[in-house]
C-alpha cells in the first residue's frame, strides 16, 4: 500500500497477527472498523483494553475470570468430587458452552512441580474423587497421562480421560488410523 496509510496498515497487520485471519480477512476488518462501523470499532476497542486489563488467571484453577477466584470455582453447586484437567483455560470454555459437565476443572498449562502440587490441593482441599483428562489425543497427552497418574497414585482417586474415536456422522474411510484404533480399543457393549 501507498505511503499515507501507516495507522490503517498497522491495523491490517494487527487483526492478521489474531489465529484464523488472513491478509484478505484483516483488510474487511480494518476497512469496517474505520470506515464502515466506526462507533463499533471504538466500542471494539474499548472491549480489547477492557478485557485484558480485567481477565486474569483463577487462582485456584487457572481458568479465565475477572475476580482472583472464577465463577465455576466458587460455585457450591458444582459437583466438586469430579475434576476435569484440561490443557489450557479456552478449553473450560469449550466444555462449559454446552452445560454437561458441572464438575470443576484444573488447567495444566505446564507440567512443573508447583503445578503439579496445585492439582493435588484441589483434589485434596475439595474431596475429589475423580480426575477427568480432557486433553487433545494424541500421544504426547497419552504420556502426560501417565506422568500425572504416577504423581497422584496416592491420593485414592480415579483416573479417567474423554472419549476418543469416530465422530458422529462421519464414515470410516474419513477417520485417520489413530482415532480408528482408538475406537476399535474403547468399544462399548450394545
Amino acid at each position: 500500500m501507498k505511503k499515507g496509510l501507516e495507522k490503517f496498515n498497522e491495523l491490517v497487520a494487527a487483526f492478521e497477527k489474531l489465529p484464523g485471519v488472513g491478509k484478505k480477512s484483516a483488510q474487511r476488518f480494518a476497512y469496517h472498523v474505520c470506515l464502515q462501523d466506526t462507533f463499533g470499532g471504538l466500542k471494539l476497542a474499548q472491549s480489547i483494553e477492557d478485557a485484558i486489563r480485567f481477565t486474569k488467571k483463577c487462582q485456584i484453577c487457572g481458568g479465565l475470570s475477572e475476580d482472583e477466584i472464577c465463577d465455576i470455582c466458587s460455585d457450591e453447586s458444582r459437583d466438586a468430587s469430579l475434576v476435569a484437567v484440561v490443557e489450557n483455560p479456552k478449553d473450560i470454555l469449550v466444555l462449559e458452552q454446552n452445560g454437561i459437565y458441572q464438575g470443576l476443572y484444573f488447567v495444566l498449562d505446564e507440567i512443573t512441580p508447583e503445578n503439579i502440587r496445585k492439582l493435588e490441593n484441589m483434589i485434596v482441599q475439595n474431596g475429589a474423587e475423580e480426575i477427568i483428562f480432557a486433553f487433545t489425543p494424541n500421544i504426547n497427552s497419552d504420556a502426560l497421562i501417565l506422568f500425572i497418574e504416577d504423581q497422584l497414585k496416592d491420593l485414592n482417586v480415579k483416573f479417567s480421560k474423554i472419549a476418543q474415536g469416530v465422530p458422529t456422522g462421519v464414515s470410516l474411510e474419513n477417520i485417520d488410523l489413530l482415532s480408528l484404533m482408538k475406537a476399535i480399543e474403547s468399544r462399548t457393549k450394545v
